[in-house]
């Protein structure tokens, strides 16, 4: 087994004696406790509390006049990520800061490596100045911006680009090098950050006889992007779906997943469905967005006020549109709106598409048995004020959470329909009876840029 060294500390560590910083009793015991646990001698003397880091860290600096960084209050500047991949900056400890005049900046542990160092230069093609920072805060960064092989990883969009074709990393990358693990990321990285480019919520693959198809829906339309070679499309398949926490030996029976990614200074949560067909599993990835307040989302002061009335009485608020029309995106900024300390506000949901604080967000879990029919029965014991649910599927599902009415709960959930008159005729059915009597407020989205907002009165109107 190769001994860790620090090559800095290795050239110092008797400076450290000389200064009156540790004995050489202490160093000695130290270097044999280092080969002992196979770990750099900086690791021992400082775990051992024969020196504090941050002591250690400035006497490296008094000696090498190199500056000493401390990363924990420090924002990187994520564009020069690029010029150090994810392996080598977990190999020699390092990572980029930031790039002036073609000088790229760089936090090491160990910045007498100079092997590290040429190898950086040779990675990053320009020059390299190094800091000294604690290699338990260089880790931690690396962690915190890298993509890891549990992750999507970071996504970049660069402004002065704003037409993107994901389909360039295979143009850009030999075939069969792209069969390694860290170009399947790049490559889910690239179909990502063109549909976020492009504004797609939804995007599905399928199988074709020359491999994948890659369909973005925008405006109700599927739009065909491309297609994923077939010698790429079993990685392609089982990286996703591990990324997403599925199985990705299991093709034969459906499986609901997500992915939690970063774009930029944006966290993203993508719902992942996996569902098998007679040409091979289908998958279909919906993208949601943080949620924007109701002004933003374009709802004027009269229509919000209707909104927050019904918030704060018993009954049901029942958001309708059609497929992709931001149904639930609207419900969310409603729970963001309303989250606090005096109000117990929950949710039951196939996936969250984003962690609101303040609410008590319950995630289904089929695979442990945990599914709605459960929820139902304990949810009441929560003693939630105002409960999100997603679409029910049944009659007693729809009649037990309209009865949480009587009990001086408020609810809030989602129904598709095209328009008005569609929403009234599925409404008009015996089924709905009690549940429309519930109505407190009723929100349509036909488009964009037109929500209509109906409170209690209006809709005793509609509904006579």
């Amino acid at each position: 087994m190769e001994f860790v060294r620090n090559k800095t500390l290795e050239k110092l560590k008797y400076d450290l004696v000389r200064d009156n910083l540790i004995k050489y009793e202490d160093l000695e015991m130290a270097e044999q406790v280092a080969v002992a646990q196979n770990v750099n001698i900086g690791q021992v003397l400082i775990s051992s509390g024969l020196i504090q880091e941050e002591k250690l860290l400035k006497f490296l600096e008094s000696k090498l006049h190199i500056p000493y960084v401390n990363l924990d209050d420090y924002s990187l500047d994520k564009k020069c990520l690029s010029y150090i991949n994810f392996n080598n900056a977990q190999k020699y400890k390092v990572i980029p800061l930031f790039e002036i005049e073609g000088i790229l900046t760089v936090a090491m542990s160990d910045p007498l490596d100079l092997f590290a160092i040429d190898k950086i230069v040779e990675d990053a093609k320009c020059e390299i100045e190094p800091v000294i920072s604690s290699e338990g805060a260089v880790l931690k960064k690396i962690e915190e911006y890298y993509n890891s092989g549990n992750s999507v990883g970071q996504i970049f969009i660069d402004e002065t680009k704003p037409k993107y074709d994901w389909r360039e990393i295979l143009n850009n990358e030999d075939i069969s090098s792209s069969l390694s693990d860290e170009h399947i990321q790049k490559l889910i990285r690239s179909i990502l950050k063109q549909a976020i480019q492009d504004d797609i919520h939804e995007l599905f693959f399928e199988h074709v006889p020359n491999g994948l198809s890659v369909t973005f829906k925008k405006d109700s339309q599927n739009v065909s992007t491309g297609e994923i070679p077939t010698i790429l499309v079993s990685s392609f398949i089982a990286k996703l779906k591990t990324l997403a926490n599925l199985d990705p030996t299991v093709s034969e029976l459906p499986q609901l997943g997500k992915l939690s990614f970063k774009v930029d200074d944006m966290a993203l949560i993508a719902s992942i469905s996996a569902f098998p067909t007679i040409h091979g599993e289908r998958i279909s990835i919906k993208i949601y967005k943080p949620p924007k307040t109701l002004k933003e989302i374009g709802i004027d002061d009269k229509k919000i006020n209707i909104i927050q009335k019904s918030l704060s009485a018993p009954g049901i608020i029942l958001v309708c549109g059609s497929g992709l029309c931001g149904k639930t995106h609207l419900i969310y900024s409603i729970l963001n709106d309303i989250s606090s300390d005096d109000k117990n506000v929950m949710t039951i949901e196939s996936i969250t598409k984003y962690n609101l604080e303040k609410v008590n967000q319950c995630e289904l879990n089929e695979h442990i048995g945990f599914n709605l029919d459960k929820a139902m029965r304990f949810i009441e014991f929560q003693s939630p004020d105002i409960l999100y649910f997603e679409g029910i599927n049944t009659k007693e599902g729809l009649d037990y959470f309209t009865s949480l009415v009587f009990k001086n709960k408020t609810l809030i959930t989602e129904f598709l329909a095209e328009n008005i008159a569609d929403l009234m005729k599925k409404l008009s059915l015996s089924d709905f009876s009690m549940f429309k009597s519930m109505l407190g407020c009723l929100i349509f989205i036909h488009n964009k840029e037109s929500i209509e907002v109906f409170d209690k009165k209006a809709l005793e109107k509609y509904f006579a």
